[in-house]
């Protein structure tokens, strides 16, 4: 699946309004009720130092790529049964294209 060009700026509106209650991506911030998001791509999922995740994160042994994070925005609790992750995902592709090209430059 090839993901529509995302919007910087956009994906940071989406992530101050929808992402930042639960997740800080600051290098060294904290863990909220999510996981500190900085350094997401490329890491395996339910990693996170200091973080406790759900089993069902930790089985599910994904590495966040485009691609992976993309079916995950999407909805979540479809992809990962059993997150604890509330959020009912980005239905639209371009709000995930969004919301995945801020994380990538903001996580870096």
């Amino acid at each position: 699946m090839t993901l529509p060009e995302g919007n910087f700026t956009s994906g940071a509106r989406l992530y101050r309004t929808r992402c930042a209650l639960c997740h800080t991506i600051e290098p060294g911030g904290g863990h909220k009720s999510g996981p500190n998001l900085h350094g997401l791509f490329g890491k395996r999922a339910g990693s996170s130092p200091g973080y406790t995740a759900t089993q069902a994160v930790i089985d599910k042994n994904v590495i966040w790529t485009e691609e992976t994070l993309d079916t995950f925005l999407e909805n979540p609790k479809v992809y990962i049964p059993g997150t604890k992750m509330v959020f009912a995902g980005f239905k639209k592709p371009q709000l995930r294209a969004d919301i995945i090209t801020f994380l990538k430059e903001a996580s870096k």
